[in-house]
């Protein structure tokens, strides 16, 4: 449903809707997909997936930074997060998007912030610092700032989307760094990615078993997909991949028991875990990939708290929404 998929993304790039939607806090079944906006939620919900044999990287949400003074402040919360991951003791890393550091607007500013970051991470027992992917426009300032910074830092990585045409390079470029790989989820012309759901999956099982098979650092596997992962298993087992060359990855609230089934058969697993007030944008790029769940919104909207909440404020965003999963339903007919 190509349509659905463009019409959240869009939904996705609101400045007015995600700055509403932190206003309200996270509805519409997001509670289910984020782990709460206080470090003592997220503590007990890394402390939860620990005890079941799986790890978790962090995303402090946050995107539209445009001032100097967010910056900042966005590097203060993933550094708060850092400390509550050492503190506690907890098995979990960070994830860090450049954006939320400054990039837009003044690439030297991230750059300082992501080395403070990283100085840091090195201080509680060298966390890995992943820099996640975002659109394709912000790939140059993700390269640069990391090849800024890969020679200092041993404890640094990225993400490959499979859909961009320079994905093979990317990877060539980078098989002494840990990397994420995921199928992408942002709308990018067919000059620069691949278009097709047929294109897409046979490029990123075709990258994984490249990476796999050269890489000198942790493959992440972020994928849901039956198909995918059963395939993995098998390329894994017949090229004898030793199990701490790689890991799956899955995005938390997202087909939990599948998760916890294949961390119980013993391959390293990680919980994408996102955490705080900024949870609008994600959650449409999450429908995006996965409209399925347009049920789960539209449960949370017959519920007649939804309305009440603020007001005015919660029924424009509603309205915006409900309109979402009627499309989706109607293009399912």
């Amino acid at each position: 449903m190509p349509i659905v998929k463009d019409f959240f993304i869009g939904l996705s790039n609101s400045s007015f809707l995600n700055k509403t939607a932190k206003e309200i806090g996270p509805m519409f079944g997001a509670n289910k997909v984020v782990a709460g906006n206080t470090i003592k939620s997220l503590v007990d919900t890394i402390e939860r997936l620990n005890q079941k044999g799986i790890t978790v990287t962090v995303d402090c949400l946050g995107e539209f930074v445009v001032t100097e003074g967010e910056a900042i402040q966005a590097k203060d919360q993933i550094i708060e997060v850092m400390y509550a991951i050492y503190n506690h003791n907890l098995d979990g890393h960070m994830s860090v998007k450049l954006s939320q550091l400054g990039s837009e607007f003044d690439i030297d500013l991230a750059y300082r912030n992501l080395r403070e970051i990283l100085l840091k991470a090195n201080e509680f027992n060298n966390m890995h610092i992943n820099i996640d992917t975002e659109k394709y426009d912000s790939l140059f300032d993700i390269t640069q700032v990391l090849d800024r910074l890969k020679g200092e830092f041993r404890n640094v990585g990225t993400v490959i989307q499979a859909y961009l045409y320079k994905a093979d390079a990317l990877i060539d470029k980078y098989p002494e760094l840990r990397l994420r790989m995921v199928k992408g989820a942002y709308k990018e012309s067919d000059s620069i990615a691949y278009q097709t759901k047929e294109e897409i999956d046979d490029n990123y099982i075709r990258l994984i078993e490249k990476r796999l098979l050269n890489a000198k650092n942790v493959t992440s596997i972020a994928t849901h997909d039956d198909k995918v992962i059963t395939h993995i298993k098998q390329f894994i087992k017949d090229n004898n991949i030793e199990k701490d060359r790689y890991e799956f990855q899955m995005l938390y609230g997202f087909r939990s028991e599948l998760a916890e089934q294949i961390a119980g058969e013993g391959y390293n697993f990680c919980i994408y875990v996102p955490y705080g007030d900024d949870w609008f944008s994600y959650f449409m790029r999450r429908l995006a990939e996965r409209p399925q769940n347009l049920n789960l919104m539209f449960k949370e909207l017959l519920k007649p708290t939804v309305l009440k909440k603020t007001g005015i404020v919660a029924g424009t965003l509603a309205a915006v929404v409900a309109t979402s999963v009627l499309v989706g339903r109607l293009l399912k007919k």
